[in-house]
């Protein structure tokens, strides 16, 4: 199949511009809509300079309408992030612009969210609402229940507009994990401030209480050298022990890589394992119709 490569577009929601990164084909397998993290942009998901490290470049090979989106209060809509402070109203813009942006054209056997970091928030949030009844399945990265020794004292200083010493190296270390270009600030964004809120609940409430509530499949994904979230193998089983609601769970360890998993030089490796797991899902979500949650929750290392 022949690549598509990925094209800006932006769509109005209520109102509010909401951009993102898309590549798009004809009767696509399902769409795989992908949340970036804090202080980036949909830039994430398409690996400047590097177009084999690109999910969306892989995606669209491999038959599927890959979105990137740009979150609330990012890209298009940052002149409206004060209007963000409700996780319902960042949820219905979300999956606003998805319709906007897929209109007429196919699903294929659905709607696959793949997020990283504290994109992971929205993305559950996209799971567990009323209006997903057309999601397939949920990949996880770069998050956790507890930070690590060394991220705990650095992050509990950061703030919307200060970033204190010592975050960077939490983010992009070791250095010789990840291209040059990404290194050099091309794919930073100026963060939100509904972000703080988000961080000081996320690993402590809402992981929890969201991931209880996810009745798809979900795949959680950990890089080996991950520094800013205790990644031990019991905090990994406490992580995939919250989706208790799944049907399947699935932990993937990359080797070789580190926090920011999409933009490393292992990001091939990874995107092509996220990818296996959507197929996998897609023949489920075709094989049953409606999907039957009930079956014993599986988990698998």
């Amino acid at each position: 199949m022949t690549e598509a490569a990925p094209r800006p577009r932006v769509v109005m929601v209520d109102g509010v511009p909401m951009s993102g990164l898309v590549a798009e084909v004809q009767d696509p397998r399902a769409v795989i809509v992908a949340i970036h993290g804090g202080a980036t942009s949909a830039a994430y998901f398409d690996c400047p300079g590097n177009p084999r490290l690109s999910l969306l470049r892989l995606a669209a090979a491999q038959g599927y309408t890959a979105i990137a989106l740009d979150r609330p209060g990012y890209g298009a809509s940052a002149l409206y992030s004060d209007e963000m402070a409700d996780p319902d109203r960042r949820v219905s813009l979300a999956y606003g612009a998805v319709d906007k942006i897929i209109a007429d054209a196919g699903r294929g056997a659905g709607v696959f969210l793949v997020a990283h970091s504290a994109g992971c928030e929205l993305a559950l949030r996209m799971a567990v609402a009323d209006r997903a009844s057309d999601v397939i399945g949920l990949e996880l990265a770069g998050t956790g229940l507890r930070y690590s020794p060394d991220a705990h004292a650095v992050i509990k200083e950061a703030t919307v507009t200060s970033r204190p010493a010592g975050l960077r190296d939490l983010l992009w270390q070791p250095t010789d994990l990840y291209p040059p270009e990404v290194l050099t600030g091309a794919l930073s964004a100026p963060g939100v401030a509904y972000e703080s809120d988000v961080t000081a609940n996320w690993a402590k409430r809402d992981f929890a209480e969201l991931a209880a509530r996810v009745s798809v499949p979900v795949e959680f994904s950990i890089a080996d050298h991950e520094s800013v979230w205790e990644s031990t193998p019991q905090a990994i089983d406490d992580i995939t022990a919250l989706f208790t609601a799944a049907p399947r769970i699935a932990a993937n360890e990359m080797a070789d890589s580190g926090h920011n998993l999409s933009v490393g030089l292992t990001a091939g490796e990874y995107h092509q394992r996220v990818l296996s797991f959507i197929s996998d899902c897609v023949a489920a979500a075709r094989d049953s119709a409606p999907a039957d949650h009930s079956a014993k929750l599986e988990v698998e290392a």
